[in-house]
């Protein structure tokens, strides 16, 4: 029987080949949560990008088992704030607030 991928996976194959892309595709994603709030969007993403560093290294770093970030980074997740930082973190970036426009 074939394997069919995901499209996760194929995502997290580009950005494999592509990692000159993941900067980009950070701020794309956070900028559509600005815009839309879809956090299952978001954590979607950040699943994908977590695949990329590898969800053992990533959990490890973080101080979270597998399960627990795997958990936190699924369409269902609530994570807590702290849990996001330290998943940002272990990929090489932070969160920084940015000023909005006024209407």
């Amino acid at each position: 029987m074939r394997k069919i991928k995901t499209l996760d996976e194929f995502e997290a194959n580009y950005f494999r080949k592509h990692p000159e892309e993941i900067d980009d595709y950070f701020k794309i994603i956070f900028d559509e949560y600005a815009q839309d709030g879809d956090t299952g969007a978001l954590l979607s993403s950040l699943r994908v990008l977590a695949g990329v560093k590898g969800i053992t290294a990533l959990a490890k770093e973080t101080g979270m088992t597998r399960k627990g970030l795997q958990k936190a980074l699924s369409q269902q997740g609530n994570p807590r704030l702290e849990n996001i930082n330290a998943i940002m973190h272990a990929m090489g970036y932070r969160l920084v607030p940015e000023k909005l426009e006024p209407h």
